[in-house]
Parts: C-alpha cells; sequence; structure tokens
C-alpha cells in the first residue's frame, strides 16, 4: 500500500493533539510495554491489561507496538490505549484469535486448558497481511462523554499509518459500544471473540470493527485537504 506524505500525517495528528490540549489533556506515546504495564497496573478503575498486550505473556518486538497515555494538568493518567502489529500473510485475523496466537506468544505454555476463543464473524476471515489491533482503551470517569475516545482514534489512526501502512486496523469491543455509538460503527460485525481465559478471569463477547488501510489512507486525506 502507498504512504502517505509524512507531513499529511503530521497535520492529521496535530488536529487531534490539539483538541486534545483543548481538554486539558496532554497526549504522550510509548514504545515500552513493561512500562505500560507498570502504568496501567496503577491506575485503581481500569481492568487488567489483556495478555496480548503484557510482555510476560506476548512479547512485542521493537517497532510492533505502542502505547498512548493522556495526562490531566495534574498529571493524573486520565486515558489510555495500546496497539501492536501482527504480521499475517499465510492466515487471518479469525485463526490467529481462535487458535490463542493472538494473546499468547505460546498458547500451549500460557494458556489455560479450557482457554477458548471463537469468531464468527466473517470479516475476520478475510482480515490478513499487516494487522494493527487497537485496544486496552481506558478513559477516567469525569472525562467520558467529552469525545476523547474520537480523539485517541485519530491519534491511533495516524501513527499506525505512520509506522506500518496496515492492510487493516481492527478493535474489539462488546455491544453497549455499538448501542451507545462509542465508536464508528460504519464497520462492524457481532460474534468478533467469544472469548474465555479462565486465569485472566476474563470473559467476553465482542463485536469486531475494522477499516482497512485504504480507509486509513482515504480519512487523513479527506481531513488534511480540507486545512
Amino acid at each position: 500500500m502507498k504512504r502517505l506524505n509524512p507531513l499529511q500525517i503530521s497535520r492529521f495528528l496535530q488536529v487531534y493533539d490539539h483538541a486534545a490540549i483543548q481538554k486539558g489533556v496532554k497526549l504522550s506515546i510509548g514504545f515500552d510495554f513493561d512500562e505500560y504495564v507498570s502504568i496501567t497496573s496503577g491506575i485503581p478503575t481500569k481492568g487488567r491489561t489483556y495478555p496480548n498486550f503484557r510482555p510476560d505473556r506476548s512479547p512485542i518486538r521493537p517497532g510492533d507496538g505502542y502505547w498512548v497515555i493522556g495526562a490531566n494538568e495534574n498529571k493524573e493518567v486520565v486515558l489510555v490505549e495500546a496497539a501492536r502489529l501482527y504480521d499475517l500473510p499465510n492466515s487471518n485475523l479469525a485463526e490467529h484469535l481462535e487458535s490463542l496466537k493472538f494473546f499468547y506468544a505460546q498458547p500451549s505454555k500460557h494458556a489455560h486448558p479450557d482457554d477458548r476463543c471463537i469468531c464468527k464473524a466473517p470479516i475476520a476471515r478475510q482480515i490478513t497481511g499487516k494487522v494493527a489491533y487497537h485496544g486496552d482503551l481506558w478513559v477516567r470517569k469525569d472525562f467520558r462523554g467529552q469525545g476523547m475516545v474520537n480523539i485517541t482514534a485519530g491519534i491511533m489512526r495516524g501513527v499506525s499509518l505512520a509506522m506500518w501502512a496496515p492492510d487493516f486496523t481492527c478493535y474489539l469491543a462488546g455491544r453497549w459500544s455499538v448501542d451507545k455509538r462509542v465508536y464508528d460503527a460504519s464497520q462492524c460485525e457481532p460474534g468478533g471473540s467469544i472469548l474465555r481465559l479462565v486465569a485472566e478471569g476474563i470473559v467476553d463477547d465482542d463485536w469486531l470493527f475494522w477499516k482497512t488501510g485504504e480507509d486509513l489512507m482515504r480519512s487523513v486525506n479527506a481531513q488534511t485537504e480540507t486545512r
């Protein structure tokens, strides 16, 4: 896929960075996932970070992942989100989920015998190649309903496009996010991840949201051309 001019992506990111500043939030980006887990484990109202973003269960090679943190004027963390690249040239997202390799680098070593993931979303078997997964989103309660999810999603789209020029981006979220229109629901399907991870205490029935690399490029082009 053709890469965009870096200046275009820079301008795209500036729009969302400025929007965050207007909300009183300073965004920063990091690449050390041990640091990320250290930060997120200290947030009392955030659930445990899923194993696919924890180096003890699924190490992320340098250049294959990043995270975004937002802090308020008192330097308190008010939002987090992480991203990683899955390279699936000979597989697809559904197979990666159902094999549990989406969550664990070594399922045979780290997965519980009763762990299961079923992916019923038809599009997941067409999601292949370079797949950027965005997840582990958390926004502090007093910053919800203010557009912070859209701001963070914009930052993640721009950074993933700049770093990887992925064939697809995707994320998983519960039905409530569809009902409340938390995310762009123009491309989503139910049954993305019917998941049980026993040792993690995780039971999910998530929808799959996705965009193609061409979708990302069009969104950046559309926004930068109007400025």
